[in-house]
C-alpha cells in the first residue's frame, strides 16, 4: 500500500537515532517537491541536539512528542527567492508533505507541526535555530523510530467531492 494512504502522525518514539543517510533521504525527497516556476525557496534546518529538541517544546504548544524524537526537520522559507507572490506557504507545505511520505516509506515516523503563518511562534523557532532574521520558519517535522503502530485510516468522504459543479 503507498505511503499516501499508510503515512499517519507517529508522536512516540523509541530512543534509537535516525540515521544520517536516512535523513538526507527525507531531506532529498522534500527538495523533489513541486514549487511555483520551479522557484525552490526553502532551506532545511536538521536538528538532532537534544537541548534544541527541548528548546522547541517550551515555544511550540503542540510539540511535546520532540521530546522522545531522534530529530526534527524546521522547514523554511526565504522571501528573497520568491517569483511568484503568495506561493511560498504552499511551496513548502508541498516539501513537507514529500518529505512525510519519505519518512512513512523508510519505516520511521514523523509529524508535522505548524509554525507559519504564528508571527511569535515564527520568531521563537528563527531564534532557536539561529536564522537570519529574512528567514521564515514554516514548519517542523518531528522524526523518530515509531514506538507507536497506526493502522491506515481511509479518510475519503463522498459528501465532499462535487463531479462537473458544485
Amino acid at each position: 500500500m503507498s505511503s499516501i494512504f499508510t503515512r499517519r502522525s507517529i508522536r512516540r518514539y523509541s530512543q534509537e537515532p535516525v540515521a544520517k543517510e536516512d535523513l538526507e533521504k527525507i531531506l532529498r525527497a522534500g527538495m523533489a517537491a513541486p514549487s511555483a516556476t520551479n522557484q525552490q525557496p526553502w532551506h532545511f534546518v536538521v536538528l538532532t541536539d537534544k537541548e534544541k529538541l527541548l528548546d522547541i517544546t517550551a515555544v511550540h504548544p503542540h510539540s511535546a512528542m520532540l521530546k522522545e524524537a531522534a530529530a526534527a526537520v524546521v522547514v523554511c522559507f526565504d522571501p528573497a527567492l520568491e517569483n511568484i507572490k503568495g506561493f511560498l506557504p504552499q511551496d513548502c507545505a508541498a516539501a513537507t508533505q514529500n518529505m512525510l511520505l519519505r519518512i512513512d516509506e523508510l519505516g520511521l515516523g514523523g509529524v508535522w507541526l505548524g509554525v507559519h503563518p504564528n508571527k511569535e511562534r515564527e520568531e521563537e523557532v528563527r531564534r532557536i535555530i539561529g536564522a537570519p532574521s529574512d528567514i521564515v520558519p514554516f514548519s517542523i517535522i518531528s522524526i523518530g523510530h515509531p514506538a507507536e503502530e497506526k493502522p491506515p485510516n481511509d479518510r475519503y468522504r463522498e459528501e465532499r467531492v462535487h463531479w462537473g459543479s458544485w
